[in-house]
């Protein structure tokens, strides 16, 4: 069963906006071999910042327990 994940999604959303290309958001929910990949990366060259942005907002995102991040 999925759970509603403790961490903010709004924080979540303003990470992967401002500092999505570093992966702080990732770094953030506890993903942190994503996080570095997304560091070396600059965020997939900002593609994948952009469609981790487009997943948090729909709700769909997920922490490093598999919890979804939802606006709540």
């Amino acid at each position: 069963m999925i759970t509603s994940s403790e961490k903010n999604w709004l924080i979540t959303v303003l990470l992967c906006f401002f500092l999505g290309g570093l992966g702080a958001h990732r770094f953030f929910v506890g993903k942190i071999g994503a996080g570095i990949v997304m560091l070396v990366t600059l965020g997939g060259f900002g593609i994948w910042s952009l469609i981790d942005l487009i997943v948090i907002i729909a709700g769909n995102f997920k922490d490093s327990e598999g919890n979804l991040i939802k606006y709540e």
